[in-house]
């Protein structure tokens, strides 16, 4: 080696030098920076802890599955003791009619004898429901009434006459048919043209 090399081989060492220097000083710094990531133990008390994923439960599975409840049951109202229940029929019987004594003549031919003497009996309306009890209670068989006289048919002579008493000068009774001239207002002239037809059907 000669001494113009000297130079050389000086600036070549120190070269290397410095090289290897700074690599030691690079790997130092990332062990001495970082203690905490590398070791385990610091993770492990610095971290808070997770809870297991596996006892808390997910949206999906508490829409699945409701949480139970316990089942009340129904409750029944108490029903009070009751007696024998009273049975009434659906609709009241008919009224039976007492009907009127053989020979006697019905309303209905009183007036059509009235009607072909001439007589005014307009407007007949049968209202034989009124002789029973829900009616009038007159205990009759029949009535028809007109514009001109109302006709009664009762069952029996006495019956007849104890209606045309109590009606007055306002009737007239020729067996069990009783003439009732309240209602009518016939005329007096008219009156004995009607009781003369009824004595003419005897």
């Amino acid at each position: 080696m000669t001494l113009r090399s000297l130079p050389v081989v000086g600036v070549l060492l120190i070269a290397a030098v410095v090289v290897a220097g700074c690599g030691r000083g690079d790997d130092a710094e990332p062990s001495s920076a970082a203690p905490g990531v590398s070791s385990p133990a610091v993770q492990a008390t610095d971290l808070p802890s997770l809870p297991n994923p596996s006892a808390v439960p997910s949206a999906t599975d508490s829409a699945v599955v409701p949480p139970a409840r316990a089942a009340t049951p129904p409750t029944v109202p108490s029903v009070p003791p009751q007696g024998p229940v009273e049975r009434r029929p659906a609709s009241p019987p008919p009224v039976v009619l007492p009907p009127r004594p053989a020979g006697a003549p019905s309303a209905q031919q009183v007036i059509n004898a009235f009607k072909a003497a001439g007589l005014r009996v307009t407007h007949p309306k049968n209202r034989s429901v009124d002789c029973g009890p829900d009616g009038l209670g007159l205990g009759c068989s029949e009535i028809v009434a007109t514009d001109g006289v109302t006709v009664y048919v009762f069952p029996d002579e006495t019956s007849a006459g104890d209606i045309a008493e109590t009606w007055g000068g306002q009737s007239y009774q020729r067996g069990a048919v009783v003439l009732n001239y309240l209602e009518a207002k016939t005329p007096a002239a008219d009156r004995l043209r009607y009781e003369k037809t009824l004595d003419s059907l005897r």
